[in-house]
């Protein structure tokens, strides 16, 4: 055996994180492209916390920021989340280097520096859980600002929507029935999944309306459900969760230009449009409340504080807020029904329970012998008692 064959095969691999570069200016067209193992390179200065989740269920291992992820306006949320999922993010590489790194290239990200090889092309900041908490606390004393922005926003969105929002015009009509329906509206948010796995008792116990929002449609029919109703974009939703849902809602733009028509129309699915600057949950909640629900689960919605100053949804928080006032109680998440589930015992495990002893008597009775003289009055009993259970289902 060669030595220098065997100190060949012994020497370690460079370190750092491996993976194959995805190029794109826009974190929206970027997503529908990434994958397991690859790098996300990306312009999004203050990285919201949607396009992280997207970027962690994707699966990269690693995201090269041109930009400041948290560039000290407000506390955003994205930085968090990435580093929570153990992905790599180096920040503020420079706008030159999303057109110095070729898409599909394979590159090593190692200590704030992006390789090609043995070639380094780009330096920027690699950041970590102490650094991100640092910058977090500087970001909160611009949180003023951004309320203050943030009410003036509200007031032009009302001003510019106050038909929609205060009487309802402009909602689609829709086939599906809502009258005095629970209604369960799933977003592709974080942890949508596992909530959608936990609410499957309150999908068989109230048969529930359901209505997928964007991906969340692909959600719902990947948990084994028809969506009855689909809202968002048909470009990101699978065309097979497209042709199981019963109704698809486009949101158009206020000039009645609707992105995603044109693949609907070749899937030969049909559609609505709805007109209004609002994001597709909001207009989700707007159709159910607009068509009387009497009661509307959302899951994977987010709306803290925090959430509502978060970069990714500054186009549409106004419509976020205005859209919750509107529906008020009426609104309920979907963790406060899973804590109702879990603090309470099904009665149609109380009804079955009981029917179990009553079937254990009348066997009882029957072999012992005794019980021809009160077979009848214990039947007689056994069915008074399930009458009043059967009363007591919802």
């Amino acid at each position: 055996m060669k030595l220098s064959g065997l100190l060949g095969s012994q020497e370690a691999s460079p370190p750092g994180v491996v993976g194959v570069a995805r190029v794109q200016r826009r974190s929206g067209d970027l997503l529908h492209r990434v994958g397991a193992g690859d790098i996300a390179v990306l312009d999004q200065a203050d990285l919201d916390r949607r396009t992280a989740e997207a970027l962690v269920a994707a699966e990269v291992v690693g995201v090269v920021n041109a930009a400041p992820s948290i560039s000290g306006r407000f506390p955003n949320l994205g930085p968090e989340v990435l580093l929570s999922a153990g992905i790599t993010l180096i920040d503020g590489v420079g706008a030159q280097t999303l057109h110095e790194i070729r898409d599909g290239a394979k590159l090593r990200l190692y200590e704030g520096s992006v390789f090609v090889g043995d070639r380094e092309l780009a330096g920027g900041t690699e950041q970590d859980a102490d650094s991100v908490a640092d910058l977090m606390i500087e970001a909160k004393a611009g949180m003023s600002a951004q309320l203050e922005a943030f009410s003036a926003n509200t007031i032009e969105f009302l001003r510019r929507e106050r038909m929609l929002m205060l009487d309802g015009i402009g909602v689609p009509e829709l086939t599906v029935p809502m009258k005095d329906r629970h209604v369960l509206v799933v977003a592709a948010g974080y942890g949508h999944t596992d909530d959608l796995k936990r609410l499957k008792r309150y999908i068989r116990e109230y048969r529930p309306l359901l209505i997928g929002v964007d991906t969340g449609a692909d959600s719902v029919f990947k948990a084994g459900y028809s969506p009855d109703v689909i809202v968002g974009d048909p470009e990101g939703i699978d065309p097979e969760a497209l042709k199981s849902g019963t109704e698809v809602v486009i949101p158009a733009h206020v000039d009645g230009h609707a992105p995603g028509l044109e693949r609907i129309q070749d899937l030969g699915i049909g559609a609505v449009t709805f007109p209004a600057s609002g994001n597709p949950e909001d207009l989700a909640l707007l159709l159910a409340d607009s068509h009387e629900a009497n009661l509307i689960v959302t899951v994977g919605f987010q709306a803290t504080l925090r959430e509502f100053l978060d970069r990714g949804r500054s186009g549409s928080n106004p419509s976020t807020f205005l859209t919750r006032l509107r529906l008020g109680g009426k609104l309920v998440d979907g963790s406060a029904v899973m804590a109702l589930q879990r603090s309470t015992v099904p009665t149609g495990a109380v009804v079955s329970l009981i029917a179990a002893v009553v079937t254990v008597v009348f066997v009882a009775l029957a072999v012992s012998g005794l019980g021809a003289s009160y077979f009848g009055v214990v039947a007689e009993a056994g069915r008074t008692v399930l009458e009043y259970l059967r009363g007591l289902l919802p």
